[in-house]
């Protein structure tokens, strides 16, 4: 009475079910066209060109930082031997 029923087991089936695909066709962008194989090698020296200017900026701030901190460290020195 106060057993719970459990569900039958469903069998499964003894042979693989296997969906049948059909291949997809590619479709072939507008742009492949009109691209020559130089449109690559252009690309990628702009994106090279792109990364060392952001590298170069990075290292010019980080020398003017460096030189900023210098002098405000050089002022602090010169002032405390003053005393």
């Amino acid at each position: 009475m106060f057993r719970p029923k459990l569900p039958d087991v469903p069998t499964l089936p003894t042979a693989p079910v296997v969906p049948q695909q059909t291949p997809v066709p590619v479709p072939v962008s507008t742009s492949a066209r009109w691209l020559s194989p130089t449109a690559g090698a252009v690309a990628a020296v702009v994106v090279v060109g792109v990364v060392l200017t952001a590298l170069l900026a990075a290292v010019a701030v980080s020398a003017v930082s460096v030189a900023i901190a210098a002098v405000v460290l050089r002022s602090l020195f010169n002032s405390a031997n003053k005393r």
